[in-house]
């Protein structure tokens, strides 16, 4: 069994958290990757009502299965709301990210909840740390949905040099020589999205599912057109990472023009209702090739926790 700072703090068997992909994670998702022996989180985004949250939280909370919920720093400040219905969930880890967290972690903190902040530049990681998060995670730019423009591996590096609190790494870690990579980097444990977009507990259309499975690593784009579209706001430092569709090959790069074309931005509102991977965002990270079938998160994470185990002793063997 895998040990670490994280698993010790949230009494895991393997180090492994589910990320909080709103419109995906959900708590059926979130209750899988914990059955596991990992943490499995819940996203919630801007558009999410607070019985959403709640109805979400009670699939693993009922199982007494540890879990955790996803906030968006920039959503809060109009939705205070969602952060009062996250406390009252009771969750073992809340993650408040892209944003300052500082307003958020007092009152997790006082509910006796962990916070945890992903974190994609080392001012980030200051940032955090100043506001007393309990977890950073060091998001590469390798990572499928909203992410910044680092590399993992240079940026872990950078933010475990700056604390002795847990980090985990995020972005590209699909399989368990992955994992293996990041803890032997240093990294207290791994936060897995791609990994888990064809998880048969997942949110996402069967559609959206069938297309990662047949997406290769080179078909992801870094891009604010679907945010542009959809009229999110987003702040612009943080664009997302989806596999191409028509919609990004005809708008990437034209994102101004977009703003003033309701009909092409209509595309991506109707594909998002009908869960149509040709015009709707497929979030997905550049590792996303190697995910080839349709099953349980539970047996992904069993499988990626087996296969890091035999890659951290093959390495061992070699040092010995």
């Amino acid at each position: 069994m895998i040990t670490t700072a994280l698993t010790h703090r949230f009494g895991l068997t393997t180090p492994v958290i589910g990320a909080p992909m709103a419109g995906v994670a959900g708590g059926g998702l979130a209750a899988a990757v914990s059955l596991a022996g990992g943490l499995g989180t819940i996203g919630i985004s801007g558009k999410h009502g607070v019985d959403f949250l709640a109805e979400q939280c009670a699939v693993p909370a009922g199982s007494g299965m540890p879990f955790g919920v996803g906030l968006m720093v920039w959503t809060l400040a109009d939705r205070p709301d969602l952060l009062e219905a996250t406390i009252a969930a009771r969750p073992d880890l809340v993650s408040v990210s892209f944003g300052d967290p500082a307003p958020y972690v007092g009152p997790l903190h006082d509910a006796g909840i962990a916070v945890a902040a992903q974190v994609n530049t080392v001012a980030d990681a200051r940032l955090a740390l100043d506001a007393g998060v309990d977890v950073l995670v060091a998001q590469g730019t390798e990572a499928g949905g909203h992410t910044g423009h680092r590399s993992l591996l240079p940026l872990l590096q950078e933010v475990l040099a700056l604390t002795d609190r847990p980090v985990v790494a995020a972005g590209g870690i699909v399989t368990g020589r992955g994992m293996a990579a990041a803890l032997a980097a240093g990294a207290s444990g791994v936060w897995i999205g791609t990994a888990l977009l064809s998880c048969t507990e997942g949110l996402n259309s069967a559609a959206a599912r069938e297309r990662v499975r047949e997406a290769t690593g080179e078909e992801t784009v870094l891009t604010r057109a679907f945010d542009v579209a959809e009229g999110l706001a987003w702040p612009e430092r943080w664009p997302g990472r989806a596999l191409v569709n028509d919609f990004s090959r005809a708008w990437h790069g034209r994102e101004q023009e977009l703003v003033d074309d309701p009909d092409a931005r209509q595309l991506v509102v109707a594909g998002r209702e009908t869960g149509n991977p040709v015009t709707a965002p497929v979030y997905a990270g550049e590792a996303v090739g190697l995910v080839t079938t349709e099953r349980s998160a539970t047996d992904v994470v069993r499988d990626l926790d087996a296969a890091a185990e035999q890659a951290l002793r093959a390495v061992a063997r070699l040092l010995g």
